[in-house]
């Protein structure tokens, strides 16, 4: 329990490394993207803002999680996580929401001019640093197994690739091709939008203890694996935040003492834990009928 703690602690490096960059790189793009006219750079600006929303609940997400198990949660506060991303999702939307208006209104009324070149230079000095900060985190991610830190890094990675599109529509408008930032802010509230709604549909999945069929499958297929293991009668799943806990019921030789029917049902915990990252294994065990 104790080096999942540990691991919570160590993803808040990275949450917290995003949030800073998105800050800087926020103000910079709405600053920047007013003064030189362009749209496209003024919605990543804004796409950074909600990346700020994101890594901000990420972050209290993870320090809440931490918190130990008490009277009011005997298993511990790991959805915290899971709501505070939920929340943000309905922000990120708020804002995706208004680029596309913005965007949309600017398109349609003519209103759009080539912008000043140094709009491009900050869309690509963004994509640079987005770069360096989603190979941080698919690493982190990787070192200690955490779907969140996870979601962070594809995170990154998207506002790389929004900050390289900002930046090839502001350098298409250079070209005579103006009405190319206005499109490119459009397709840059789409993201936001589709980011939105990603969030939401993981967080909500999650808050509703919603298992993938398939993970079920290959729980039961690791249990079915352990030699004395007769068969599974039944295998239930669900998330606290993002550790797993499994439910499971076997069948053993009735014919087995109680102390081997403990045995095995260790022996199952530990395969399960192991193999699935569970975080908590309960199994049941019933004599074959």
């Amino acid at each position: 329990m104790e080096e999942k703690y540990q691991d919570l602690r160590y993803g808040e490096r990275g949450a917290l490394l995003s949030l800073v960059t998105y800050m800087i790189l926020a103000a910079l793009k709405l600053t920047i993207g007013i003064y030189a006219g362009s749209i496209a750079l003024r919605a990543d600006g804004f796409n950074n803002v909600t990346d700020i929303v994101v890594s901000i609940a990420v972050l209290i997400g993870l320090r809440v999680s931490q918190k130990p198990p008490d009277k009011d949660h005997p298993y511990g506060h790991w959805k915290a996580e899971s709501i505070a991303a939920l929340i943000a999702s309905f922000i990120i939307m708020v804002v995706g929401i208004q680029v596309l208006i913005d965007a949309i209104s600017s398109f349609y009324t003519g209103n759009y001019h080539a912008p000043d070149p140094i709009a491009a230079w900050v869309g690509g000095f963004g994509f640079v640093v987005m770069m360096f900060v989603y190979l941080y985190n698919r690493k982190l991610a990787k070192k200690i197994n955490s779907q969140a830190i996870d979601s962070v890094a594809k995170d990154n990675l998207s506002d790389a690739l929004v900050s390289l599109g900002a930046t090839l529509g502001i350098i298409g408008a250079q070209f005579g091709i103006a009405w190319l930032d206005p499109v490119l802010a459009i397709i840059v509230g789409l993201i936001i939008c589709h980011t939105a709604w990603g969030i939401f549909r993981n967080s909500s999945h999650s808050l509703t203890d919603g298992v993938s069929e398939s993970e079920l499958e290959q729980i039961e297929a690791t249990t079915e694996q352990i030699e004395q293991v007769l068969s599974v009668k039944r295998v239930k799943a669900r998330y606290y935040g993002n550790n797993l806990i499994v439910d499971l019921v076997i069948e053993l030789d009735q014919t087995i003492s109680f102390t081997e029917a403990h045995n095995i049902s260790t022996l199952v915990e530990n395969q399960v834990k192991q193999q699935h990252q569970a975080l908590d294994v309960h199994v049941h065990v019933e004599p074959q009928s």
